[in-house]
Order: C-alpha cells, then structure tokens, then sequence
C-alpha cells in the first residue's frame, strides 16, 4: 500500500520533489566545489587502508573493501580524481533536473555505500535513508522534472528498437 503510494501518487510525487531537491543540491555542490577547488583522493584512500573500520574486537570489518582500495583506487588515484567530483556533479544535476533519477539515485547510493565502508560517517546514513525512498519510488520521484518527457521518450525508443529486431523461433 505504502509502495503504491509512493510510486503513484502526485502528493507523494511533490514530497518526492524536496527530498530529490535537497539529495540533488547536496550532491551538485559537493561535486562542484572538488571540480573548481581541485580534489585529490589520494590522501583520503591512503588514510582509509592505514586505518580501516574495525570492529568491537579491533579486526578489520570490510577487508575485502580495504584490499580494493589498495589493489584498484590506489594504483588508479587519477581515475578515481576524475570519476567522483564528475559523478557528484551528475548525479546532483539528474537529481536536481529530475533526469534519469532512478540512475541517478543508484549511482548516487552506490558512492554512498564508498563512502560508508571506507569509514565516513558524515551524511551517509540519512542520504542513504532518503536515496532508498527516491530508488523505491521510480518514475514518480522524477514526475515533476525532466523525466516527464524523457523516461516516455525512452520507452518509446526502447519499444521501436524491440520491434524492430528479426523475431527467432526454435
């Protein structure tokens, strides 16, 4: 009942809007500042695998995290430079534009969840509370945005293409 609601509703659909809104402000200004300020993700990575999440009993919790720091965003610090403040910047400016939302809000919870097993506490839990009810609420959360017109678009293109393909029979 709740999911219908939040998938259907145009009253859902506005409080949609402010939680996209301010998930949207928050990720575009995030981003922005490291594209303009210059952002250098070697520090934050080297203090993260120095000293990773552990646990009551002092063992390291996301291991299996740590070692991919170590062996891919280490080595390829400068790709990692590049894809956070741009993938910031995007997913605040789908958010904000209401464009391809659910993508952008995945992406948006995928950083997220980085940024929690790496150890950052911050805004994480509540960003990742309020990127879940955007993600659950699909098409809705981007009805009062660009998504109006592109996700129709899309599907019809999607549709076209299908038709398009030779049917195969067994």
């Amino acid at each position: 009942m709740f999911n219908k609601f939040l998938r259907e509703n145009k009253i859902s659909a506005a409080i949609l809007l402010v939680i996209r809104l301010y998930l949207g402000y928050s990720w575009f200004t995030a981003g922005f500042h490291k594209l303009t300020g210059g952002f250098d993700a070697a520090g934050f990575l080297k203090g993260v695998t120095a000293n990773p999440v552990k646990g009551p009993d002092g063992a390291v919790v996301y291991g299996w995290y740590v070692e991919f720091l170590k062996g891919v965003a280490l080595p390829n610090v400068d790709l990692f430079n590049f894809i956070v403040p741009w993938g910031e910047t995007l997913i605040g400016l789908g958010l904000l534009l209401g464009c391809l939302t659910t993508a952008a809000m995945f992406f948006g919870l995928v950083m997220n969840f980085s940024f929690f097993l790496a150890g950052t506490v911050s805004h994480n839990p509540t960003d990742i509370f309020l990127g879940f009810i955007i993600l659950a609420a699909g098409y809705n959360a981007g009805r009062f945005g660009l998504d109006y017109w592109v996700v129709p678009f899309l599907r019809k293109i999607g549709k076209k293409n299908a038709a398009d393909k030779p049917k195969v029979t067994v």
